[in-house]
């Protein structure tokens, strides 16, 4: 096949696929690649050469480039062929062929653009290149790389969706070439995924693949968590596969998602993992959890760590989940936007994804308050009031408090205004909590996030007055007792502190639970005072 293949295919072509992977997946040869440099002798070809990284494909290719009229061209070009092919069940002999170099200072200038400069668009026989080296990768099996339309998807078996099509049908639905720009973006993963197989054994461990998609994305090529000041705005661009590529940065969700679409491609099946506003991998083994953590370069932290004072347990996501939940990110920039009608649009289609899912039919709820469709909001309030959260040890109390009049549409508005963690910013929607709080005395989460404001502002005593008062209203709010146990203890009214603590402690062993800030807090306790209640 594979001899038959590059006999069909001119010389041209083959230039092309080596240029489009140093495109993509480099850095080059750095100092090495400049194009006026003088011939060298074969002593210093074979330093070069032996140099090179025998398990990067980029760099055989960029040192057949620099020099394909010679012996150690070839070899570094053969070597670039087998690495290619390494992981196929049944290796594709390699051809000798003689390609034309490339103006070198061309590519150098690609392959080094900045990450938001002009893409580069790929030609029909450029992205038929591509799929042909990259057709063994395990994704190709699946029923979810042969379709191109949304209600196709939705009648997949979980086993058989290919996470990367399928955003990247939603994402170009409505683009007039859709389907060139999916096989782009999808050629991209592919090369990126073929490096990384090339550095793997021939039959690697799973641990093995994890370590070296770490290695690739992470430190070769840089992924990185966006700033605070971009990503705050806006959270859906990097959230999506084109933006996240395109700019090598990505919130949790963004950079999650290619990390599982790579994994799909080297047959690397990751549990996923949400606790509350975050999303990481993980990988279990008979040692133990292995976790990836996709905003700190892949590293493994203790699964206690994600689990807080509220957070009981971590929720596990499938697949057709990863989608919706993408669809939550973007809803909520047309939230924030105050763009409701397409945060409802959104949140529905979240829906499909994620049935029944209680947090995006209170956010879906609140959206339709918004918006006056009171009918639909009601429901879906009414529905969360009832419903389970079996992962938190206390549910939102907001549905409940607006059903019973303690709160007005405007009120919920407030809770979910901006913050951008200025001084000014936190001042300003302080001061539209206490007018909130005024005219709704009993609305539980004013109060709370009031008190937030003035710990914000290292303005303790006002948060320990208003946390008091809150804690009459809800006196089994776990993280407002901790809270409050803390403020007390800074105070030296250890007393206090200590009922405080001992109340939060029995609401979390009722569920089990037993967090780390709780075990941190019992003992700076005991170095203070001793438990005046210990043999009450």
């Amino acid at each position: 096949m594979f001899i038959n293949f590059f006999y069909s295919i001119n010389i041209m072509k083959l230039q092309q696929i080596i240029f489009i992977f140093l495109l993509l997946i480099t850095p080059l040869l750095g100092k090495h690649l400049q194009s006026d440099q003088k011939p060298l002798s074969n002593l210093h070809l074979n330093a070069l050469f032996y140099s090179l990284d025998p398990s990067s494909i980029s760099q055989n290719f960029a040192f057949y480039y620099l020099y394909s009229n010679t012996e150690q061209g070839e070899k570094a070009l053969k070597q670039a062929y087998n690495l290619i092919n390494k992981q196929r069940e049944t290796a594709e002999r390699f051809i000798p062929i003689k390609i034309p170099a490339l103006d070198m200072d061309r590519i150098i200038s690609i392959a080094y653009k900045k990450p938001r400069d002009k893409k580069v668009s790929l030609s029909d026989d450029q992205l038929e290149i591509i799929d042909h080296f990259s057709n063994h990768l395990a994704n190709r099996s699946l029923q979810g790389h042969h379709i191109w339309e949304e209600k196709d998807l939705l009648s997949l078996k979980e086993s058989e969706i290919d996470l990367a099509r399928a955003l990247l049908i939603y994402q170009f639905d409505n683009s007039e070439d859709g389907k060139k720009a999916i096989l782009e973006y999808e050629a991209h993963i592919d090369l990126m995924t073929l490096q990384i197989a090339a550095k793997l054994s021939k039959n690697p461990t799973d641990l093995e693949k994890i370590e070296k998609i770490n290695d690739f994305i992470f430190h070769e090529m840089k992924f990185r968590f966006p700033p605070h000041s971009l990503w705050a705005k806006d959270v859906d661009v990097y959230t999506f596969l084109p933006s996240v590529l395109d700019s090598r940065k990505g919130v949790c969700l963004g950079v999650s998602i290619l990390y599982l679409s790579i994994a799909q491609r080297l047959n690397l099946n990751l549990d996923i993992v949400t606790p509350p506003g975050h999303i990481y991998l993980a990988y279990p083994t008979e040692e133990g959890i292995v976790n990836i953590e996709t905003t700190a370069r892949g590293i493994s932290m203790p699964s206690k760590t994600y689990l807080g004072m509220n957070t009981i347990s971590l929720q596990q996501r499938r697949l057709k989940e990863v989608i919706g939940l993408a669809f939550i990110n973007q809803a909520s920039t047309f939230w924030e936007g105050e763009e409701y009608e397409k945060a409802i649009e959104l949140y529905n289609r979240a829906l499909i994804y994620i049935p029944n899912d209680p947090l995006t039919k209170m956010f879906l709820g609140y959206n339709y308050l918004f918006v006056d469709d009171i009918k639909n909001a009601n429901q879906l309030l009414s529905d969360v009031v009832d419903a389970d959260f079996p992962y938190l040890l206390r549910k939102d109390t907001i549905p409940e408090d607006y059903l019973k009049g303690r709160a007005s549409v405007q009120a919920i508005k407030t809770i979910f205004s901006k913050v951008d963690q200025s001084r000014k910013s936190i001042l300003d929607k302080q001061a539209k909590l206490k007018q909130v709080v005024q005219r709704y005395p009993k609305f539980r989460e004013a109060l709370f996030q009031l008190a937030v404001t003035y710990l914000q502002l290292s303005r303790e005593q006002e948060a320990l007055d208003v946390l008091k008062k809150y804690q009459k209203l809800d006196p089994k709010n776990p993280t407002a007792l901790y809270y409050l146990s803390i403020l007390c203890m800074q105070r030296y009214d250890f007393e206090a502190s200590w009922k405080y603590f001992l109340s939060a402690q029995t609401l979390a062993k009722q569920k089990n639970h037993d967090p780390i800030c709780l075990k941190s807090l019992n003992h700076g306790l005991r170095r203070k005072y001793p438990n005046p209640y210990l043999f009450h």
